[in-house]
């Protein structure tokens, strides 16, 4: 797993360095901000989501209207009250997934067997279309095939004294077997006239008719039934198909829900930090919001405000009258920490993704895991897809340009060019990077933004001290 500062990197952030102590620096995982403030309160008889709820309304107040929640989970001591209905919640979760997982499992292990069913009715039906087709090269291998076919599923092959094997072996036919597979009408109107033209006795022709008859008979109707049974499984795939993406959309919420109700930072982070022990009743909580203003004149570059709670509290069942659901009252300590940067769209998203990477995403295994069973179905499952009807993307064809009227005097044209030397010259490479009065722009932009996102962080620092009687000057 990649480490905090190769995420950074990633991305194209610097490291923040924070004090964390009177002369001491550390790195945080954080990229560096343009200005940041910090409040610790312990307070045993407030409640946190009071401190939250004032915080993100201030904000929103204040001009930050497009809010986005970035951070947000939840670790409980196990011996804590609270942990035993944290853990019966994650419990009840995790038995959904495994359902649907099961269900989705045994689903694209049948689809495997459907797209093999759908390649042997495809590897038959080419028999059957190329002994139909009269012009075909190949339509005499394809005739001798499905008459082998027709001996060994229909006639029951050589163990059956009736077979044409059989009656070749059994009751002296001897060239019953070399006529049959030598002549073959494309109807069975033709068989009469093809059998009588053959120079042997009635007794073969008769049996040659009765046999060539029955043949084409079965060839029509089975070819019929093939391609309605191709129908319906091609339809069975799809429905296979788009029963297993129903269930991926369905197990993803539950999933999202395990990954905020067990943090995989939070979890690890609680076996070593001492702000939470075992034995104690207590709870972690981090919240992290982004907030963003386009401040008057810019077009790129935003005021951004990054609000980090972390909460180490003791959760108290509270019991509501009946016919509501008991929930926790969280009260203890509180750090908030304001963080401003000057950030376009682009690095916005990125420390989105940033966020995303720092856990364990179980949904990119899960849809990763189900790419490769598709993939390994090969191109046979995209073709059957397609052909069901559903929407499959397609790279972009190339655009060829078609000759017109005037095509053969420009060409003659391009050829005197070739012939005197002049030559088509090369169009000039755009400079890499952006222009100068680009860079000057978005250099104005961030100034701006940099002077609004430090008003907004000291407007809101101030005001939340003054609100919670806090000592100020």
């Amino acid at each position: 797993m990649a480490t905090t500062k190769e995420l950074l990197e990633k991305f194209k952030f610097e490291q923040e360095e924070l004090e964390a102590g009177i002369g001491q620096f550390a790195k945080t995982e954080y990229p560096e901000p343009v200005h940041m403030y910090r409040i610790v309160t312990e307070s045993f008889q407030q409640s946190i989501e009071d401190v939250y709820y004032w915080l993100f309304s201030y904000i929103r107040d204040f001009g930050f209207s497009q809010i986005e929640k970035i951070t947000d989970v939840f670790a409980a001591s196990e011996h804590s009250a609270f942990f035993g209905v944290a853990q019966q919640r994650l419990g009840l979760q995790q038995d959904k997934v495994s359902q649907f997982l099961a269900t989705v499992g045994k689903m694209v292990k049948e689809l495997f067997q459907l797209v093999r069913e759908l390649r042997v009715l495809d590897e038959r039906l080419s028999y059957y279309e190329d002994s139909m087709d009269p012009y075909s090269s190949s339509r005499e291998s394809a005739e001798i095939t499905l008459k082998g076919v027709y001996i060994d599923m229909a006639e029951g092959g050589a163990k059956n004294p009736s077979s044409v094997y059989g009656m070749s072996r059994e009751l002296q036919f001897t060239t019953l077997p070399d006529l049959f597979f030598s002549t073959h009408p494309t109807k069975a109107v033709e068989v009469d006239g093809l059998v009588d033209r053959l120079d042997f006795n009635r007794k073969v022709k008769e049996v040659l008719k009765r046999k060539l008859r029955s043949f084409i008979e079965w060839k029509n109707h089975t070819y019929k039934e093939l391609k309605t049974r191709r129908k319906f499984t091609l339809q069975y795939f799809r429905q296979h198909a788009d029963i297993i993406k129903m269930y991926m959309t369905w197990v993803k919420p539950y999933l999202r829900n395990i990954r905020r109700l067990q943090s995989e930072t939070l979890e690890k982070s609680k076996e070593s930090t001492p702000d939470i022990i075992s034995a104690f009743e207590g709870s972690l909580v981090e919240i992290e919001f982004l907030a963003k203003y386009l401040p008057e004149g810019n077009k790129d570059v935003y005021a951004v405000l990054l609000t980090h709670f972390r909460y180490r509290t003791k959760p108290s069942m509270s019991f509501q009258q009946e016919g509501y659901q008991r929930g926790p009252l969280h009260v203890g300590e509180t750090k908030i920490t304001f963080r401003g940067y000057t950030w376009t769209n682009e690095q916005i998203e990125n420390y989105k993704k940033l966020r995303e990477q720092e856990d364990f995403e179980l949904i990119g295994v899960i849809d990763g895991s189900l790419k490769a069973a598709m993939d390994a179905l090969g191109e046979e499952f995209e073709k059957y897809l397609k052909e069901s009807g559903e929407k499959v993307p397609e790279g972009k064809e190339k655009i060829v340009k078609k000759p017109t009227l005037f095509t053969p005097f420009t060409s003659v044209f391009k050829g005197f060019g070739e012939l005197f030397g002049v030559r088509k010259l090369p169009k000039k490479e755009k400079p890499k990077g952006k222009p100068k009065d680009m860079e000057f722009k978005l250099g104005k932009e961030r100034e701006k933004a940099e002077d609004m996102a430090k008003d907004a962080l000291y407007a809101t620092y101030k005001s939340f001290k003054k609100a919670h009687r806090f000592l100020t000057w």
